[in-house]
Protein backbone atom coordinates (compact mmCIF):
# COMPACT_ATOMS: atom_id res chain seq x y z
CA UNK A 1 0.00 0.00 0.00
CA UNK A 2 1.09 3.19 -0.70
CA UNK A 3 0.21 6.75 0.76
CA UNK A 4 0.67 9.82 -1.17
CA UNK A 5 1.35 12.71 0.61
CA UNK A 6 1.54 16.67 -0.65
CA UNK A 7 3.84 19.29 1.06
CA UNK A 8 3.82 22.77 0.39
CA UNK A 9 6.89 24.68 1.76
CA UNK A 10 10.04 26.68 1.70
CA UNK A 11 13.16 24.90 0.18
CA UNK A 12 15.86 25.25 3.35
CA UNK A 13 18.88 25.00 1.18
CA UNK A 14 20.16 24.27 -2.97
CA UNK A 15 19.05 21.03 -4.45
CA UNK A 16 21.97 18.40 -3.90
CA UNK A 17 22.03 16.78 -7.32
CA UNK A 18 24.59 13.50 -7.62
CA UNK A 19 24.77 10.48 -9.62
CA UNK A 20 24.21 6.68 -8.80
CA UNK A 21 27.34 4.65 -10.43
CA UNK A 22 24.80 3.96 -13.28
CA UNK A 23 24.60 7.35 -14.07
CA UNK A 24 21.02 7.84 -12.76
CA UNK A 25 20.11 11.35 -11.33
CA UNK A 26 19.36 12.00 -7.58
CA UNK A 27 18.95 15.17 -5.59
CA UNK A 28 17.95 15.65 -2.29
CA UNK A 29 16.71 18.95 -0.81
CA UNK A 30 14.93 20.03 2.35
CA UNK A 31 11.58 21.53 2.49
CA UNK A 32 10.30 23.69 5.67
CA UNK A 33 6.82 23.64 6.35
CA UNK A 34 5.16 26.41 8.49
CA UNK A 35 2.13 26.19 10.30
CA UNK A 36 0.40 29.49 11.59
CA UNK A 37 -2.45 29.24 13.58
CA UNK A 38 -4.90 31.12 16.29
CA UNK A 39 -4.97 29.64 19.60
CA UNK A 40 -8.34 29.62 20.67
CA UNK A 41 -7.75 30.40 24.55
CA UNK A 42 -5.29 33.36 24.53
CA UNK A 43 -6.41 34.70 21.11
CA UNK A 44 -2.55 34.59 20.45
CA UNK A 45 -1.31 33.72 17.40
CA UNK A 46 1.28 30.52 17.47
CA UNK A 47 3.99 29.06 14.70
CA UNK A 48 4.95 25.16 13.88
CA UNK A 49 7.47 24.43 11.78
CA UNK A 50 8.32 20.91 10.60
CA UNK A 51 10.98 19.73 7.86
CA UNK A 52 11.24 17.31 5.60
CA UNK A 53 14.13 15.26 3.20
CA UNK A 54 13.08 15.13 -0.03
CA UNK A 55 14.53 12.77 -2.38
CA UNK A 56 13.64 13.04 -6.44
CA UNK A 57 15.55 10.38 -9.13
CA UNK A 58 16.21 10.85 -13.18
CA UNK A 59 14.55 13.54 -15.00
CA UNK A 60 12.83 15.26 -12.44
CA UNK A 61 15.92 15.24 -10.06
CA UNK A 62 18.01 16.63 -13.23
CA UNK A 63 15.16 19.72 -13.71
CA UNK A 64 14.46 20.49 -9.77
CA UNK A 65 18.46 20.89 -9.60
CA UNK A 66 18.56 23.19 -12.88
CA UNK A 67 15.27 25.26 -11.92
CA UNK A 68 15.28 25.71 -7.64
CA UNK A 69 17.20 27.53 -5.49
CA UNK A 70 16.67 27.99 -1.68
CA UNK A 71 14.22 29.79 -0.39
CA UNK A 72 11.71 28.63 -3.38
CA UNK A 73 8.72 27.68 -1.97
CA UNK A 74 7.85 24.70 -3.54
CA UNK A 75 4.80 22.13 -3.92
CA UNK A 76 6.32 18.38 -3.46
CA UNK A 77 3.80 15.40 -4.18
CA UNK A 78 4.97 12.15 -3.31
CA UNK A 79 5.44 9.30 -0.93
CA UNK A 80 6.83 8.46 2.19
CA UNK A 81 9.97 5.90 2.86
CA UNK A 82 11.37 4.99 5.81
CA UNK A 83 15.12 4.03 5.59
CA UNK A 84 17.68 2.66 8.46
CA UNK A 85 21.19 2.11 8.92
CA UNK A 86 24.08 1.76 11.32
CA UNK A 87 25.98 4.07 12.86
CA UNK A 88 29.55 3.19 13.34
CA UNK A 89 29.08 2.93 16.77
CA UNK A 90 26.59 0.34 16.20
CA UNK A 91 23.55 2.14 16.58
CA UNK A 92 20.27 1.44 14.25
CA UNK A 93 18.59 4.95 12.74
CA UNK A 94 15.69 5.50 10.89
CA UNK A 95 14.24 8.27 8.42
CA UNK A 96 11.32 9.26 6.89
CA UNK A 97 11.81 10.91 3.34
CA UNK A 98 9.59 11.65 1.11
CA UNK A 99 10.31 10.11 -2.32
CA UNK A 100 9.20 12.67 -5.19
CA UNK A 101 7.09 12.25 -7.76
CA UNK A 102 6.13 16.05 -8.63
CA UNK A 103 7.97 19.22 -7.62
CA UNK A 104 6.96 22.27 -8.49
CA UNK A 105 7.31 26.11 -7.84
CA UNK A 106 3.92 27.38 -5.94
CA UNK A 107 2.81 30.32 -7.33
CA UNK A 108 1.11 31.49 -4.28
CA UNK A 109 3.32 34.30 -3.99
CA UNK A 110 5.50 34.58 -7.28
CA UNK A 111 5.35 34.20 -11.05
CA UNK A 112 6.99 30.77 -13.02
CA UNK A 113 8.35 30.50 -16.70
CA UNK A 114 8.05 26.94 -17.77
CA UNK A 115 10.15 25.42 -20.37
CA UNK A 116 9.23 22.15 -21.44
CA UNK A 117 12.46 20.16 -21.81
CA UNK A 118 13.32 18.24 -24.77
CA UNK A 119 14.28 15.02 -24.47
CA UNK A 120 16.18 12.53 -27.24
CA UNK A 121 14.15 9.60 -28.38
CA UNK A 122 16.08 6.91 -29.92
CA UNK A 123 15.10 6.11 -33.39
CA UNK A 124 15.60 2.50 -34.62
CA UNK A 125 19.28 1.49 -34.23
CA UNK A 126 20.71 4.10 -31.88
CA UNK A 127 21.47 3.11 -28.58
CA UNK A 128 21.40 5.80 -25.43
CA UNK A 129 23.72 5.75 -22.84
CA UNK A 130 24.66 9.39 -21.63
CA UNK A 131 21.86 11.04 -23.29
CA UNK A 132 22.74 11.31 -26.33
CA UNK A 133 22.35 9.25 -29.42
CA UNK A 134 24.66 7.04 -30.95
CA UNK A 135 24.45 5.05 -34.30
CA UNK A 136 24.75 1.35 -33.85
CA UNK A 137 27.53 0.92 -37.05
CA UNK A 138 29.66 3.70 -35.26
CA UNK A 139 29.03 2.40 -31.77
CA UNK A 140 32.77 0.25 -30.90
CA UNK A 141 30.78 -1.03 -28.00
CA UNK A 142 27.95 -2.97 -29.71
CA UNK A 143 30.08 -3.93 -32.25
Amino acid sequence: MTTTTTITGNLTRDPEIRYTRDGQATTTLGVAVNRRWQNRQSQEWEESTSFFDVITWRELAENVALSLTKGARVVVTGRLEQRSWETEEGDRRFKVEIVADEVGPSLRFATADVHKVERVTPGPGDDVRDGSTVDADQDPVGA
